[in-house]
């Protein structure tokens, strides 16, 4: 299976990340399957969730979407409380 180009997850993720709102937002590759991403994104609140899903270059990026999916992405979200360093 050809790897999917991760051009446009960049360009997308670096725009993200200069968002008003925006407290995290990275893009993983799984170690075991090389054209599986996640992406993780943390948002003050609401409203620059709704923000995002407005910008150009998030409506850019999800029409491109289609091309690059072998199949319905898998979204989930999480709403976290409170959170807690952990030390090893």
């Amino acid at each position: 299976m050809a790897r999917i180009p991760t051009r446009g997850f960049a360009t997308s993720s670096n725009s993200s990340r200069k968002e008003d709102g925006i407290v995290e937002y990275r893009v993983a590759t799984d170690v075991d399957d090389e054209n599986l991403f996640r992406f993780f994104e943390q948002y003050e609140d609401e409203a620059a969730f709704g923000a995002h899903a407005e910008s150009d270059h998030f409506e850019r990026f999800a029409a491109e979407l289609p091309e690059l999916l072998a199949g319905e992405p898998e979204v989930t979200r999480f709403e976290v409380e409170s959170a807690t360093d952990v030390e090893l």
